[in-house]
């Protein structure tokens, strides 16, 4: 990383959230999903700094350098959404460009509903807007998906998948990460035995980190999304009228059960769907030039 990106710890929320941060301008507020972390916005930093922003990456929390809390409820949707607006105010600033991926996708839909007054602008990453399902998401996939195997279900149960995953982290990042990404190109593909995207060297950031922290924290987000949909009720059909760009590759397997269609109903201000061909699910780091082109160019327009 250039040596302009300033690494800090910052107390919001009840927690302390490590950022990474460089440049000045708009503050602009990069979210990572799983199994991730604020060095999964490598490529976004210096050209966002480049081009008059305030780029910030922040380790959410339960991952990296940031607070990885005991309680299971410490995670669900309000508290992750309380911590951004905590980064905003903490930044002294009344609103920030939100850009998330994956679960930071998650995140920033979720504050485009309950306080939108904080969002300047909406970049969502690879998960498209989830209209609230008539039931709780458990209850969904369990109908959706039978006996067959489905990795959100197999996280739910605590201590089993971050056992099988902190036994080796390096063998449980590699397969997560290829298996979705841009190196299996019809899902039934052998997985190749090297990234074709992300150098050793880089990989051996989150696996180093992963081996640190253990995967605990990350997989508490996803035993919340029933409580989240309890917690969300009251907002859960208010429009979004931020203005909003979606990117996901093209490849990317989770539009094939999240589609992008049925977010434009409440997404009111969706002004770009970009989908990038060939490109797996790890949008960003597989394809840093066009990603950064995509996001530039929407920021430009605002």
């Amino acid at each position: 990383m250039s040596g302009d990106v300033v690494h800090r710890q910052i107390a919001v929320n009840g927690v302390e959230l490590h950022v990474a941060e460089t440049g000045e301008g708009p503050l602009v507020l990069l979210l990572h999903g799983w199994p991730e972390l604020w060095f999964s916005w490598r490529h976004q930093l210096p050209v966002l700094a480049a081009a008059g922003y305030h780029a910030v990456a922040p380790d959410q929390r339960g991952y990296g350098r940031s607070t990885r809390p005991e309680s299971v409820e410490d995670y669900d949707i309000a508290h992750l959404g309380g911590d951004i607006v905590g980064l905003i105010d903490a930044f002294g600033e009344e609103r920030a460009i939100v850009v998330g991926h994956d679960w930071g996708s998650i995140v920033a839909w979720y504050l485009a509903q309950s306080a939108p007054e904080r969002l300047r602008a909406l970049v969502a990453m690879s998960i498209p807007f989830w209209p609230r399902p008539p039931k709780p998401p458990t209850e969904v996939w369990k109908e959706m998906f039978g006996d067959h195997f489905f990795y959100m279900l197999h996280f739910q149960t605590p201590g089993l998948a971050d056992g099988q995953l902190d036994r080796d982290p390096g063998a449980g990042l590699r397969l997560v990460m290829r298996k979705v990404s841009q190196d299996v190109f019809d899902g039934t593909a052998e997985v190749p035995p090297v990234f074709k995207w992300l150098p050793e060297e880089d990989f051996a950031v989150y696996e180093d980190e992963f081996r640190r922290t253990g995967f605990t924290g990350g997989l508490n987000w996803y035993r919340n999304v029933d409580r989240n949909w309890a917690l969300t009720a009251g907002i859960a059909e208010r429009a979004i009228d931020v203005p909003t760009m979606f990117l996901a590759g093209e490849r990317d397997p989770v539009l094939r059960f999240i589609p992008v269609e049925p977010m434009r109903r409440q997404v009111r201000d969706l002004r770009q769907v970009v989908l990038v061909p060939g490109a797996g699910h790890w949008i960003q780091q597989e394809r840093p030039a066009e990603t950064n082109e995509a996001l530039l160019g929407f920021l430009r327009g605002l």
